[in-house]
């Protein structure tokens, strides 16, 4: 089977180019990039999943059979792979622009075990915003059936059915952009295009509402009191109280761009490691999805950049350079030492370093080569560092893809291995032990405090502490996926960690939350976070959800407003977190009385309120904000934001009460 494949997807490639991959790799074919060739369509014909995959995003299994008119694209990729993960917004430019007449479709060929799990892969989908079919291919049945050989790779479907060409790498749009714009020209003069939408049933449809979303990484404040999360799937940096998880600050305004300006404007796109200055009045950001670093003046709440174009680099490896207009791959993590900033270039394999007060940039470690090679430090191979924690000349880092933690030595200007596997980039697995003895799985993050390095074994679901008295590293908290507090915590893939006052605060990223652990006796507890509603647009740009009752006839003079809202079976409110109701009078044809907006802990409903009505006819609506949460998870916060208008007309003989009812529906997970 794969000898057939191998040839066509080797000769036919029409206009693509073969490069080399990353994340594993393996070996790659030079062909050419011949545009002058004026048919695009293909002549072997595309092989059919097999049945038993999973599906995910559509209401059924695809067939290729079924796609007959549709270009279709099979993105080959795998999610803990920043290759991969650069690949989603050139997929998305060529949807948008090919909306009716391209199918993308995802075929997760899983690296990690972690990987190959549906339901990982259903929280990656909605992580990243990803809108196409995915099918999980956890077993390599469709990858050796196409005769794949790395991630990420990309094979092109004319309308007929047949193989177009394939291209291993990144660079994807501008490689297809033509392919597909030229298929469907050619098609479309046959009549042989078909526009008509394809079934989807989106996995971010299905997703419960939550204060955070995915938040990648956690920086705390001991000293101010404060806590800053990035909160990445949300694309912007919430501030906390480190004690009470009240929100006091929130710089981004939530949806995915590049822009400067006051916190409110400001725009991040999937933002994760953070620093904050000596004197903690500015925080600096990894903001990885514009390749940029940002700079957050916390006294003046603006943001500005001071690396990064809001584009990736199109020479790999990035040139060193200074200030805004030098380009950046993926940075992961931040660390600030002074004057200078040290970045974790994980899309680039390099550790980076910034002079904040020239803006001159460039790496400190790592070739540009993907791989385990340790020594001179200009010359080492790393492989997607994700996180950074120093301990006086030692730099450690966690190198996602070789499933290890190293370090640079700043003064020897050498790299090591601190624990995990050098072996290759397929060595991983979940052992406590001593250096290479050791095996982790797909780390993102590190610490250190009290003498010793933390972790975050991200795709093993742990956290590990190692010592460097011992040379051992051995799990203090976590084993199963899930979520539960107390002496045996589960957390769910948790990406970063920081160290502050004798406690861990992990960023539970799938769990969508804030953990505190006890790295004594790996007992933990949930950081409720609240009061986010007061940082989210009102007005026009409302977020929450919106519901009109029917119109109601009451009484002019006092009226009594009841709110009453509902749980379905299993769900309950929560009672860490304040709920909270405001009023928006139109046509003032009320004046709400005191104490009618309130918030309120554990509240009990009914939730009354009294209002002056007066003559004349508009209407009364109640925004209300709920936390709630499981029987069995009573600390995750699930967060429900509605507007309940009910249009009113004043007369006597009316009604002496207004009904403000509202269910809780909790999306299918």
């Amino acid at each position: 089977m794969v000898a057939l494949v191998v040839k066509p997807l080797l000769a036919l490639v029409v206009a693509l180019t073969l490069v080399t991959a990353a994340c594993g790799g393996g070996t790659t074919v030079e062909a050419g990039s011949d545009t002058t060739i004026r048919s695009y369509a293909g002549a072997d014909p595309a092989f059919e999943f097999p049945p038993g995959l999973d599906w995910l995003n559509t209401e059924a299994p695809l067939r290729i059979a079924d796609l007959r008119g549709k270009v279709v694209l099979l993105d080959f990729w795998t999610y803990g792979c920043i290759n991969c993960i650069h690949v989603i917004p050139d997929l998305k430019r060529l949807e948008a622009e090919f909306a009716d007449e391209l199918v993308v479709i995802g075929v997760h060929s899983a690296k990690f075990d972690n990987e190959g799990e549906t339901e990982n892969i259903r929280r990656v989908i909605r992580r990243y915003d990803v809108r196409h079919p995915v099918v999980n291919d956890r077993d390599f049945t469709v990858w050796r059936t196409w005769g794949v050989r790395a991630w990420p790779t990309l094979v092109a479907i004319d309308p007929a059915g047949n193989i177009v060409g394939a291209r291993s790498g990144e660079g994807v749009y501008a490689a297809f952009e033509p392919i597909v714009a030229g298929l469907v020209k050619e098609f479309d003069a046959r009549g042989e295009i078909d526009r008509s939408p394809l079934a989807l049933r989106l996995e971010q449809d299905r997703a419960p509402g939550s204060v955070l979303s995915f938040p990648g990484k956690v920086l705390a404040d001991p000293d101010r009191g404060r806590l800053f999360v990035a909160d990445t799937a949300n694309h912007r940096i919430v501030i906390a109280d480190l004690e009470s998880g009240e929100i006091i600050g929130v710089a981004g305004s939530g949806g995915a761009g590049f822009e400067d300006g006051g916190f409110g404007a400001a725009r991040f796109d999937q933002p994760q490691g953070m620093a904050l200055d000596a004197a903690g009045s500015v925080l600096f950001v990894a903001d990885t999805g514009n390749h940029s670093i940002r700079r957050v003046d916390l006294e003046r709440e603006e943001v500005t950049t001071l690396l990064g174009t809001g584009y990736q680099a199109t020479t790999y490896p990035p040139n060193p350079g200074i200030g805004p207009g030098l380009s950046l791959s993926s940075p992961w993590d931040v660390l600030a030492d002074g004057e200078t900033l040290y970045i974790a270039m994980a899309g680039s394999h390099q550790i980076w370093s910034l002079d904040i007060g020239s803006g001159l940039a460039g790496p400190v470690a790592g070739s540009g080569r993907e791989g385990v090679i340790n020594g001179p430090a200009y010359a080492a191979q790393l492989a997607q560092p994700s996180g950074l924690a120093r301990d006086g000349s030692l730099l450690f880092f966690a190198d996602s893809e070789s499933s290890a933690i190293r370090a640079v030595d700043l003064a020897a200007d050498t790299t090591s291995l601190v624990a995990g596997s050098d072996r290759n980039l397929f060595s991983f697995g979940d052992v406590d032990g001593a250096g290479p003895e050791a095996l982790l799985q797909h780390p993102l993050g590190v610490a250190v405090g009290d003498g010793v390095l933390f972790v975050a074994d991200t795709y093993n679901n742990k956290l590990k502490r190692y010592d460097p008295a011992t040379g051992i590293i051995e799990t203090i908290a976590g084993g199963d996926r899930g979520w539960a507090d107390g002496p045996d915590p589960r957390f769910y893939e948790p990406g970063g960690i920081d160290f502050a006052a004798g406690l861990l605060y992990v960023a539970d990223t799938n769990n969508h939350a804030i953990r505190v652990v006890d790295p004594a006796t790996g007992a933990a507890r949930t950081l409720v976070l609240y009061g986010i509603e007061r940082f989210e647009a009102r007005g026009d740009g409302y977020l929450g959800l919106q519901v009109t009752l029917e119109p109601v006839v009451v009484a002019p003079g006092e009226v009594e407003l009841i709110v009453e809202v509902a749980f379905p079976a299993g769900y309950k409110v929560n009672d860490q977190a304040p709920f909270s109701m405001e009023w928006i009078v139109e046509r003032g044809v009320a004046v709400p009385g005191p104490g009618a907006e309130r918030r309120v802990v554990a509240p009990v409903f009914p939730q009354t309120a009294i209002a002056a009505f007066s003559a004349g006819s508009g209407s009364i609506t109640a925004d209300l904000t709920v936390y709630y949460c499981t029987e069995e998870a009573e600390s995750l916060c699930l967060i429900e934001q509605v507007r309940v208008t009910v249009p009113v007309e004043v007369a006597p003989g009316g009604a002496a009460t207004v009904r403000f009812p509202y269910t809780i529906v909790p999306p299918e997970l």
